[in-house]
C-alpha cells in the first residue's frame, strides 16, 4: 500500500509543481488550462496503461485545445511516447528503494546515483504498452544488486502503478509540445485559452 501511495503522491507533485512550474515560469501560461484541455488524453491513459495507446487523443487535444501546430503535435509527441517517459522514471525509483527496504539492501550514495542514471536510460528505452516498465525495472535493480526475484512483489500491484506512470507520461509529452510551440512563437493563444466545450 505505501508502495502505491508513494508513487501516487510523488507523480502528482510531479505534475503539479514540475509540470505546472514549466508552464508557468516557462510558457507564461495558466496551467489549469493546459490540464482541462488534456483531460481526454490523460483518462485514456490512466484507464488503458498505455502512453502509446492514448497518442491519436493527445494529438487531437494538443491541437483543438491547447492550440499546438500540427506539424509540432505530429513531431514532438510520437517521440515523446517513445522516450520521454517521466512516469516510468519514478515508478523505477520508488520500486528499487522499495524492494533494496524488503531485502534489508543498504543503498549508498554511489548506489542512488548509479539507481538514477539507469533509470534515466532504462525508461528512454521503455515501450509505451502496459507492463513494459516492469521488464526494464530488472536493468535498474542489476545495477545496485538487488535480486531481480524481488520483481515478483512488485508484480501484483504494477498495474495500479502503471496507469499512474502513463498518465504522467502522456501529460509531460503534451507539455514538450507546449514548450516547443511557445519557444518557436507558434501556439495558438487564442485557442489555449479559449473555453473548452463541456
Amino acid at each position: 500500500v505505501k508502495v502505491v501511495l508513494a508513487m501516487y503522491f510523488i507523480s502528482l507533485v510531479h505534475i503539479a509543481v514540475v509540470f505546472g512550474g514549466a508552464l508557468v515560469l516557462v510558457a507564461r501560461l495558466n496551467p489549469i488550462r493546459f490540464f482541462k484541455g488534456l483531460l481526454d488524453a490523460i483518462v485514456l491513459a490512466y484507464s488503458t496503461s498505455s502512453s502509446s495507446a492514448a497518442l491519436p487523443v493527445s494529438m487531437r487535444c494538443c491541437q483543438e485545445n491547447l492550440g499546438v501546430p500540427e506539424d509540432a503535435a505530429s513531431l514532438v509527441l510520437p517521440l515523446g511516447a517513445t522516450i520521454n517517459m517521466n512516469g516510468t522514471a519514478i515508478y523505477q525509483g520508488i520500486c528499487t528503494v522499495f524492494l533494496a527496504q524488503a531485502y534489508g539492501i543498504e543503498l549508498s550514495f554511489a548506489n542512488y546515483a548509479t539507481m538514477i542514471m539507469t533509470s534515466i536510460l532504462a525508461s528512454v528505452g521503455t515501450a509505451g504498452i502496459p507492463g513494459a516498465g516492469l521488464i526494464m525495472l530488472t536493468m535498474v535493480l542489476s545495477s545496485v544488486g538487488i535480486p531481480l526475484e524481488g520483481i515478483a512483489l512488485v508484480a501484483g500491484i504494477d498495474r495500479i502503478l502503471d496507469m499512474v506512470r502513463s498518465t504522467v507520461n502522456v501529460t509531460g509529452d503534451a507539455l514538450a509540445a507546449v514548450l516547443v510551440s511557445v519557444s518557436e512563437n507558434e501556439l495558438d493563444l487564442t485557442c489555449y485559452n479559449r473555453k473548452i466545450k463541456e
